[in-house]
């Protein structure tokens, strides 16, 4: 991403397009959520779907929330998202119980698969101890997205799908109710770097393939948001800059703070060589002037790399809450 791409303005939504929040439980229909896009030409339908601009919202509405904030900061964070800490916490030591199996290949452990089946088959119950009972009802249609958001069990991969598919679960949390705007904080920092642990283990425990053309649509070879929102976290430190994020003893130092830095120490332990020639795309965001200018530049670069890839978003779902309507 060279600077000439970054620096122009964005077209963002409201940031808070949650004004459509929360639904109406009395009235509501839920449904399990299932494929709407089929060809490249649904495209179009898609970015101008309820969905889409539910799911940029969360996404534009997080990163505003994290500006300029550390995870270790005191901030509020309510039951609901301590719950959901926990969860992904529990789902972390099922790995213990399933244990890479010896096998021919190198990638793609199939204990993965049996790691899946579990989430699978407890993912319902896992959204019900999250939500208070009121929100039950929702809670097959919620359990989707999140067995969605830990990779595929059939190719044993992981990408920037999967991370959207989290999203999307938090997105439906927000619309129902249960998350509210005094969340938001705790979700795009405590939650976010809670995911971020969980899928690293599964990637590294299981050798999981980058989804796609290996990391084509991401900025390391599985994700994309820990990147921008951590560049909303950074947008006026003093003393982290671009040009710093590629020296070890600046990640090494604050990687627990800041999401950017923590992806880019877990790349630094998981590739060797030059960092200019594995992670090129990153080492091209280290030459952009400012960290306004490189979360102005992923934004867009998110909209264009991600969300209008076919072969990304022909997998997403869609459900009562996230739906493939036009948004008026």
């Amino acid at each position: 991403m060279a600077e000439n791409e970054v620096s122009s303005p964005v077209e963002m939504p409201p940031p808070d397009s949650s004004k459509q929040f929360p639904i109406d439980l009395s009235t509501h229909k839920f449904r399990r959520p299932e494929k709407g896009i089929s060809l490249p030409e649904d495209i179009p339908k898609w970015e101008k779907s309820e969905a889409y601009r539910d799911l940029m919202g969360i996404i534009l509405t997080l990163n505003e929330a994290v500006k300029d904030k550390k995870i270790s900061d005191s901030y509020h964070v309510s039951q609901t998202v301590e719950k959901i800490i926990q969860m992904l916490k529990e789902m972390e030591k099922w790995v213990q119980d399933f244990p890479p199996i010896e096998q021919p290949q190198r990638f793609g452990n199939k204990a993965f698969r049996d790691w899946f089946a579990r989430l699978s088959e407890r993912s319902e119950g896992l959204v019900k101890a999250v939500l208070e009972e009121k929100y039950h009802a929702a809670a097959e249609e919620l359990a989707v997205y999140l067995t969605e958001s830990f990779g595929n069990s059939t190719r044993i991969d992981y990408g920037t799908g999967h991370e959207l598919a989290f999203v999307a679960f938090l997105c439906c949390l927000c619309k129902l109710g249960a998350l509210t705007p005094e969340d938001y904080l705790a979700v795009g920092l405590k939650v976010m770097d809670r995911y971020m642990q969980l899928v690293r283990n599964l990637q590294m425990t299981y050798r999981m393939e980058p989804a796609g053309s290996h990391g084509v649509w991401s900025l390391d070879d599985y994700q994309f948001l820990p990147f921008l929102w951590g560049s909303s976290q950074l947008l006026n430190h003093k003393r982290i800059l671009p040009k710093s994020f590629v020296k070890p003893d600046v990640y090494e130092h604050f990687a627990k703070d800041f999401l950017f830095l923590s992806c880019i120490k877990f790349i630094a332990q998981v590739k060797t060589g030059p960092f200019a020639e594995h992670s090129n795309q990153l080492w091209n965001i280290s030459g952009v002037a400012n960290w306004a200018k490189v979360n102005n530049g992923l934004i867009k670069m998110y909209r264009a790399e991600v969300l209008a890839k076919f072969p990304i978003v022909q997998h997403f779902l869609f459900g009562s809450i996230l739906t493939l309507q036009a948004a008026s």
